[in-house]
């Protein structure tokens, strides 16, 4: 293995984060990895636990992303939903650029894949990334770009996880319309992948999808044989749903995403698969009720 070192960004992320799941992976194979995180704190602690080299460092502050990157040949960007995303991306591939890293691995979204500067959505995140992508090419630099679907983790352990806990209730408001959710430790684990070999990925989009598509009432279906007990699908009207997402009082950069995801759920561009998790890591994606068997204690009342 080689023993050149990786630098991830957003490494100490939160719900949904796959950062840590690749960093994991990446220092049990040996691999050297220097994890960016904006402070230190108790997450933080656990990156150096695992083995991990911390560093801290904003991503708006491009002195501190340079100091961050000097002596790392493999970068691994990632970044939460955010207004500052398309500032900060450019900042990290500024740095990598002049510091001449070998390969650039970015995390966007599969909604790019239907995107271009005539036909994009209302989700200011997903314009975001989108132009961040544009940027990456012109740039010049060896980038590998992963393009995931939704995540089991925001879908459930944060959107629906009360309802299913309490109600035993899934309320959502994509209607019929199928998606095929990927769980954040699987993108994780493709990301660890191609970091441990990015040569032969460099100019390469992947695709990440779960194993099935399915509606809300097939996961529901799916959630209960999981969880032991009938988990039933509501259909929120997008009116009522949206109005207690802007209750939330959230920043609204990742309320008005929410809701574009939504919409677009209900009009089916979720319903996507591809094989490409099986051939990058060699084992089929988490199932739905895979997913809510590890994460049972989250559904269940206490």
């Amino acid at each position: 293995m080689s023993q050149e070192t990786i630098l991830v960004t957003g490494a100490a992320g939160s719900v949904g984060s796959t950062a840590r799941a690749a960093i994991a992976i990446l220092l049990e194979q040996g691999h050297r990895v220097r994890a960016m995180v904006r402070k230190l704190d108790a997450r933080a602690d656990s990156l150096r636990d695992l083995g991990a080299e911390i560093v801290v460092a904003d991503m708006l502050d491009i002195v501190a992303v340079r100091a961050a990157m000097q002596g790392c040949s493999v970068v691994y960007f990632t970044m939460s939903v955010t207004s500052d995303y398309l500032e900060a991306a450019t900042n990290v591939a500024v740095v990598a650029k002049r510091l001449g890293v070998k390969a650039f691995v970015n995390l966007s979204q599969m909604t790019l894949s239907q995107m271009s500067e005539t036909a994009t959505t209302g989700s200011p995140q997903q314009k975001q990334h989108w132009l961040a992508e544009q940027m990456l090419r012109w740039s010049g630099l060896p980038v590998v770009y992963l393009r995931p679907t939704a995540f089991f983790d925001s879908m459930f352990l944060m959107q629906a996880a009360k309802g299913i806990r309490d109600d035993n209730v899934i309320r959502m408001p994509f209607a019929d319309g199928k998606t095929s959710p990927i769980a954040a430790a699987d993108v994780g684990a493709a990301v660890a992948a191609v970091l441990a070999n990015p040569q032969p990925h460099i100019g390469k989009i992947y695709e990440l999808t779960g194993p099935q598509s399915l509606t809300m009432g097939e996961l529901a279906q799916a959630f209960s044989v999981a969880l032991g007990r009938n988990i039933q699908y509501v259909n929120v009207p997008p009116q009522m749903w949206e109005a207690k997402l802007r209750e939330i009082q959230q920043p609204a950069h990742l309320t008005d995403h929410l809701i574009v995801m939504a919409q677009l759920h209900r009009e089916n561009r979720y319903d996507r698969m591809t094989d490409t998790f099986e051939q990058l890591v060699g084992r089929a994606p988490m199932s739905a009720t895979e997913f809510a068997r590890r994460h049972a204690a989250t559904f269940t009342p206490a």
